[in-house]
């Protein structure tokens, strides 16, 4: 190599050492890189709310086809509404009695925070229970006394019973109708009378006869009063209890009847003229929603009838004659819309003492307080007054 060359190579092996020091020197004045935080855990989801616990005590057994029937039914269509936002349980058979306050305080001692008592006879075991679990909100379903935590809701039967008159005064052979009865308290005596007044409508000559059971589901003894009230000239009979005995005997013995709070068509095909049905749903899914909503909780009576969709007769006998079924149609229809007063006077009770002056219409305190039959029903009301 020359020394040129060798000159040039060691200037250039030079000029990179600068370059390299000058390079370190500039690194030095660089700030120190920040680490980037790493991304905050994201919040954990709200935990869901426990399910609402619910409760029914039922005064029957859910197989009754009627009354309990139609309860349990609502109970399964909150389930379907609701979801996993609420849980139910029943309790079935509950006796009118200190059972009631029993079973009713164990719901409310398991954590149940909405209690739905279906029998007029639990009024004072729920108060009782009110007053020790406030805590807990009561439905009081047909009663009429209320609590700071406890309230009351009923369906307006008694339109259900006067559209089957409405049929059975059409229907009737003999002029004589018959009427199974539970229990005489004023829900049960304006039963018996609307079903008379709607049979007038169709028969002004229509007279009622009515046998009492004194409780609200017993087969044997339904079947027994059916029979002697057939055996006494009816020939269409109404109930006001729960099992479909009634209408079971009607078959038997070759005459007419209704399904009572249920259709019972399947348990007298021939017999049965149409069914006055309770359809509990919209007023449970209304009281459950209120209660998961936060909405205002009070106090108070609700009764609510066919303009709720609560009432019905369905499942219509196809002999029943057109004319019938149109006047069943408008007074459906006037009862949807108000227009229509199944009581409006001027009405007389059997021994012809007015109750209702001309073109008065009752209103729910009169209606919640018959003690007495109208007229065209025979006999007198058990411990009434006349």
């Amino acid at each position: 190599m020359n020394h040129l060359h060798k000159r040039s190579l060691l200037k250039l092996a030079a000029l990179a050492a600068a370059a390299s020091a000058l390079m370190a020197c500039g690194k030095k004045d660089e700030p120190a890189p920040v680490a980037t935080p790493a991304p905050a855990a994201s919040a954990e989801a709200p935990a869901q709310p426990e399910p609402l616990k619910i409760a029914f005590a039922y005064v029957g057994p859910v197989g009754d086809g009627g009354w309990t029937f139609a309860h349990d039914n609502a109970r399964k269509a909150l389930e379907k509404e609701f979801g996993s936002k609420i849980t139910t349980t029943y309790v079935e058979s509950v006796p009118e009695s200190a059972d009631a306050e029993r079973v009713i305080r164990d719901m409310a001692s398991n954590g149940h925070k909405l209690i739905f008592g279906t029998t007029f006879g639990y009024m004072e075991p729920m108060l009782k229970v009110a007053a020790d679990h406030k805590d807990v909100k009561l439905e009081h379903a047909t009663g009429y006394k209320t609590a700071e935590n406890m309230r009351t809701y009923d369906s307006r039967t008694y339109e259900g019973a006067y559209m089957a008159g409405v049929i059975a005064g059409a229907m009737t052979q003999t002029g004589t109708l018959g009427v199974v009865a539970s229990i005489p308290i004023p829900e049960v005596i304006r039963n018996i009378n609307s079903f008379t007044l709607g049979a007038q409508s169709t028969n002004p000559n229509v007279k009622t006869k009515v046998v009492w059971v004194n409780e609200w589901f017993n087969p044997p003894k339904e079947t027994e009063a059916a029979t002697s009230l057939i055996n006494g000239g009816a020939d269409v009979l109404m109930q006001n209890t729960d099992s479909s005995a009634v209408l079971q005997t009607a078959e038997k013995m070759g005459k007419r009847g209704f399904g009572w709070d249920s259709d019972m068509t399947a348990y007298g095909p021939k017999a049965h003229l149409g069914s006055a049905v309770i359809d509990w749903t919209p007023y449970y899914i209304k009281a459950v929603g209120d209660v998961l909503n936060g909405a205002p909780w009070a106090p108070g009576h609700t009764w609510w009838g066919v303009k709720e969709g609560a009432i019905d007769l369905v499942s219509l006998a196809g002999d029943i004659p057109a004319e019938a079924k149109t006047k069943l149609d408008e007074v459906k229809a006037g009862l949807k819309a108000g227009t229509f007063h199944i009581w409006k006077g001027p009405l007389t009770d059997n021994t012809g003492q007015e109750v209702l002056a001309a073109d008065a219409v009752a209103d729910d305190d009169f209606m919640r307080g018959i003690k007495f039959y109208v007229q065209g029903v025979e006999g007198t009301v058990p411990g009434g007054d006349k």
